[in-house]
């Protein structure tokens, strides 16, 4: 039998808390994936949301790092008490995470959190990202959330980032065209995408706020 050194059931305590935690139907992890929580007839959304926000704010900086070192599941969750503490210190690390995009899933985390930071740093890194991403239009990563991501702080810091991705025959319609979405597709329309990431960060805001 292998004995687990105190790192390994140090981790384990830590998957259990942040990760795995049950405030919902699934766990947190599975809520977060793809914006879970914030869709409608989520009966238990203030549970969840009030438990996030606590975790966010008593989450230690190593410990986020130690979840940021594993699989997607860790990463999405990280990324998402991050952006809802806004720990703006993991910019570059989330960053080269989303660039490099070496897991699933976890990107959606990334773009979420650097729409939170909302700044135009935050808005280089998303279109850096587009600028890597669209051409390949044999792959499905996180493109979705990060032109989502990059509309909203366009309109919230008056830039104009996105338009050179989302013109007529631009890299976004070329990438949705070569990816055979319907026109009704939630991706072959960028303000829906917008909205859907704005759906997210208003709900951390809502629950946030005092009362």
């Amino acid at each position: 039998m292998t004995s687990l050194s105190f790192e390994d059931i140090g981790y384990r305590v830590l998957f259990g808390r942040y990760v795995m935690r049950i405030d919902s139907d699934h766990p947190r992890y599975g809520e977060l994936n793809r914006g879970r929580i914030v869709r409608p007839g989520r009966f238990y959304a203030g549970r969840f949301a009030r438990a996030l926000i606590e975790d966010a704010t008593a989450i230690t900086d190593p410990e986020l790092e130690a979840l940021l070192d594993h699989g997607w599941r860790q990463r999405l969750t990280a990324a998402w008490l991050i952006g809802v503490d806004r720990r703006t210190s993991f910019r570059e690390r989330l960053a080269g995470l989303l660039l490099d995009s070496e897991t699933c899933y976890a990107g959606a985390g990334y773009c979420f959190a650097l729409a939170r930071f909302g700044t135009d740093a935050d808005a280089g890194i998303l279109a850096a990202y587009l600028d890597r991403y669209l051409p390949r239009t044999d792959l499905v990563y996180d493109q979705p959330e990060a032109l989502g991501a990059l509309l909203r702080l366009d309109a919230r810091l008056g830039g104009d980032r996105a338009a050179r991705f989302t013109g007529t025959d631009g890299l976004w319609e070329r990438w949705v065209r070569a990816r055979s979405y319907p026109v009704d597709h939630p991706y072959a329309n960028p303000g829906e995408l917008r909205r859907w990431m704005d759906r997210e960060c208003d709900f951390v805001d809502a629950w946030s706020r005092p009362g």
